[in-house]
Order: structure tokens, then sequence, then C-alpha cells
């Protein structure tokens, strides 16, 4: 179906359900106060954890539903969930999704925008999930998924509320490529600007629920006039008093329920005459909801019973959380295990697939299990120096916005410009302590995600394609470019094997990425 007649069909129905004369006395009325309470990238972090480098717990989705409970009651509320609630931490994962969705029911969210990691089980499992929400599940730039609404109209208090929710035009990069077969991802400018002129005259506020990202969202409030509010996600910011551009307030509530955003709106005659925005912040000492601890208790027990085996111990603290922006001990542990397992020349991995740090201590199943989540296993790909340079140009090009392509590597070592023109950023490369030349082959171990070119590892994704017998169905891939192919093991178990057989692991960096003016 063409935007256009999807338009119309939607619209129509709005009308239907929303015409301007039941607005007429909210329009007349004073100024009327509403609450929009709003988090953002949950990832199924559901308890208190430490993150790297810090001493106190953070988080507790039981305090958070709580606390919203409490701001709710205060004056009328909408409540948004910003994307990637479904994927990202065993305590969600090993449902697929199932125990974020019952707990965004349990604490009755009225939106959610559909996120990148929304789509890492496959689209029928979305189906599934956005069959169980009690809410709608937006997506109004995405095409060929019938699961996804492009707005909700919400009566709050004494006003109509339009909530337009918009995904990064990335996720096809973000997710793996077989997630997202037949569906298109349009421009989320365009999509937004065509639904809020025709969602203006119907309601008294327009608000964007955006899985942007930060900056996305304030290119967004510059291009697209009649925006009111921006909910974001996607970059995790910790926006602690929200950002005005022009006449539009962009919000963000950090991630893993370490935050609950608030933002309180006076509108008067459709126009806000007042926003006031903060972070309520979340630790393990605050109330609890009854309801929704029993149920992350629920699904905490069946994730411990499976993984709470003890493997080995962790000699030193592992660094997680500057994964997408330099080397790390982690990213060095994580790729050497790769380049070891396929007996590769060179290992290459997405620092956004590596998802928590790792504390000093005794480690279970449990804890590598949430360290690299993903479904996705070792590829050893051959290729020229060439397209490793331009592997490396692009794991670098996004450096500044903290993206998860940002590269860890194993054997090579290599100095970047991150002021210098994106594609012009790679200076010295070195494999084994040797220049890399361009026209020689080497063998380069990644996982299939990136090898079918996700992340923008474009060069990866040709190289595997090149070969005259490449195929790809039902997730696995089959290439002559290919040395090292094994879907039966994932990443994650390759890890726990390795924690097994050496019992004590530690690593540290060796200036194997640095930067240079």
């Amino acid at each position: 179906m063409n935007m256009k007649k999807f338009l119309a069909l939607i619209l129509l129905a709005a009308i239907m359900a929303f015409s301007p004369a039941m607005l007429q006395s909210a329009l007349a009325a004073g100024p009327i106060e509403i609450r929009i309470l709003h988090l953002n990238d949950f990832h199924g972090f559901a308890q208190p954890y430490k993150s790297f480098g810090e001493n106190d717990l953070r988080g507790s989705v039981a305090v958070l539903a709580n606390r919203a409970s409490e701001l709710a009651k205060e004056k009328p509320t909408l409540i948004l969930a910003a994307g990637d609630f479904i994927q990202g931490h065993n305590w969600a994962n090993f449902s697929k999704g199932k125990a974020s969705i019952e707990l965004l029911n349990l604490m009755k969210v009225d939106a959610l925008v559909v996120g990148n990691h929304e789509f890492d089980f496959g689209q029928e499992t979305l189906k599934i999930r956005a069959a169980e929400a009690k809410f709608p599940i937006l997506g109004a730039n995405v095409d060929g998924l019938s699961a996804l609404q492009p707005f909700t109209i919400k009566k709050v208090g004494d006003l109509y509320v339009a909530v337009i929710g918009v995904v990064t035009e990335e996720t096809p990069e973000t997710t793996h490529p077989r997630n997202v077969v037949g569906l298109s991802f349009t421009s989320a400018e365009k999509s937004v600007a065509a639904y809020v002129e025709h969602l203006r005259p119907r309601a008294d506020l327009i608000v964007v629920l955006s899985h942007l990202g930060f900056s996305a969202d304030k290119a967004l409030a510059q291009k697209v006039k009649g925006i009111d509010l921006i909910v974001g996600g996607h970059s995790h910011t910790k926006l602690e008093k929200g950002e005005q551009v022009g006449s539009t307030l962009i919000v963000q509530a950090w991630e893993h329920a370490k935050a609950l955003g608030v933002v309180d709106l006076t509108v008067q005659d459709a126009k806000v005459t007042k926003a006031v925005s903060r972070l309520d912040f979340i630790t393990p000492a605050g109330t609890k909801d009854e309801a929704v601890a029993a149920l992350v208790d629920k699904y905490a027990k069946q994730v411990d019973a499976a993984l709470s085996e003890v493997i080995g111990e962790a000699l030193v603290d592992f660094d997680g959380a500057n994964i997408r922006k330099k080397e790390t001990n982690l990213g060095n542990l994580i790729a050497d295990i790769m380049r070891q397992t396929a007996q590769a020349d060179i290992a290459i991995t997405n620092g956004g697939g590596i998802r928590t740090s790792l504390a000093k201590g005794p480690l279970k199943v449990n804890d590598i299990y949430n360290l690299v989540p993903f479904d996705n296993y070792i590829i050893s790909i051959k290729l020229t120096g060439k397209q490793i340079k331009e592997a490396l140009e692009n794991g670098v090009s996004a450096v500044e916005e903290i993206k998860g392509k940002f590269p860890q590597v194993s054997g090579i070592s290599f100095t970047y410009a991150p002021t210098a023109p994106k594609g012009n950023r790679v200076k010295e490369i070195t494999v084994a302590g040797a220049p890399l030349v361009l026209d020689k082959q080497y063998t380069v171990a990644t996982n299939d995600f990136m090898a079918a070119g996700g992340d923008g590892y474009t060069s990866f994704g040709e190289a595997v394609k090149a070969a005259p017998d490449y195929q790809s169905a039902g997730g696995s891939i089959r290439s002559a470019n290919i040395v090292y192919n094994d879907p039966s093991l994932w990443l994650r178990d390759i890890v726990v094997e390795h924690v097994k057989v050496r019992k004590t692991i530690t690593a540290q960096t060796e200036g194997r990425i640095k930067e240079v003016p």
C-alpha cells in the first residue's frame, strides 16, 4: 500500500474517532496541566546493577514503576516508552521480550515506539509481542509490518494528545539483515511532517515518540515545525532538563531503568505555555511496586535456574562502558577469542555487540550471556588490505556519536584522527607488527551480523557476496570467501567455554587503537 493511501485510511479513522467538535471544550478552556512520564532503552535491565567504574547500584524497574504510579496520581498523565525494550539483558532475552511487554502492561504504558532492537528476534516474534501488548506499538516510518501503528491519539485529562512514533532509518544496519526482510524504513522527517500537518487541527498537543537518537531529534525539531515535544531514545542520553529547539522541547531519560523522565506541561488554546522537565534517578533504595517486583522475580528465577553455574573468575574489571569510543580490555578479550577460535589473521567486531561490563570476581554463565547477548556466530572472511581499511574507516566514522559500529580488534593495530573527514580518518595500520598491504589478502574473523553488512560494514558484505557460490538462507551464509563458519555455536557460548577452560581471565589495553591529531 502506498504512503498516500495509507495516510488517507489512517486519517479517516482518526477523523471519525476524534472530530474537531470533540475538542472544542478543551480548546476553549483555560490553562490545562498534564504530565508525561517517559523511559527509553530499557534493554531488559530489570534489576539494580553497577555500571563500570561505579560503586553504587543503580536502577530497579520495580522502584521506577512505583515512582511512575505515584507521579501519575498528581495530575492527568501519559506514560511513553521510547524503544529498545524487548532485547538486551537475559531477563528479557530468555522470553524473547515477553517479560518486557508484561512489565509495560503492568505499568499501564500508553504507547511504545519500536526500537531497532525490537526487531532482533525477527518479525514473527515482534508480531506476537505486539499482540500481547495492551498499548499500541508505533512506527510511522516503517512500511511492511501491520503490527505497527503510525500514531495514536490519547485523551489526557481534557486534552487530546497525538503521539507519532518513528525509529532510526539505520535499523537495517543495526539489527541482523534477516530480521527486516521485506520492510522499508523511510525518512523519519518526511513521515513526521506528513502526520503533524494532518493531526495538528485535531489535537491539542503533538508528541513525537522517537527512537532516532538525540542528534537526530535535534535535527528533526529544526526541520519540522509544529512538534510540541520529542520524547527520545536510542542514544542513551542522560538529558536532565531537556533541550529546547525552537518551539520543540526534547527529552530523553538515559537508559536501563536508571531514570524516569518527567515532563510537566501547561497547555492553552492548543499551545504549550509552560514546560518543565526533569529526570528522577532510580536506586534500589526506593519503594517497589509489588506487582512489578513479583514479575521481575519470576523471570529472574527462570534465568538464574538456567545460568547460575560459576564458570571462572575475572582477575580485573573489564570495561564495557567505553566500548563504543576507544580500545578497552573487554573489547580486546572478545576480539582475541574470536580470532583464536577462527584461527584468523585479524578479528574486527562491533562495540555495540558487547553490552555490559564485567566486574572483577566470580563469573556465571549469566554474566557472559548478558555480555554478548545477541544470536551471533563467528565467521572468518578473506579480505584485501584495502577492504580492511574501508572497514576500519566505517568503524570510526561515527565515533563522535558513540555508535555501536566502533571496532574492537585483535591481530591488528591502527591510528585514526577523529576530527578528520569521514572516510579519511584511519592513518597507520599494522598487522602482526608489519604495515597493512592493500592488495594482500588476509583472513578476518567477525560475526555474521557484520559479515552480512550490518553496522555499515559493507566491505564485509561485498566480499562475502562476491563469491560465485554465495547463498544466504534461513540465517546461514555460504561463500567461497568464508574461511570459518560455524552457525551451531553462538559467540556467547564460545566465550563461556573459553572461561571454563582457562578458569581465570584477564586482559589489558595495548595500544591497538590510538587517536592522533
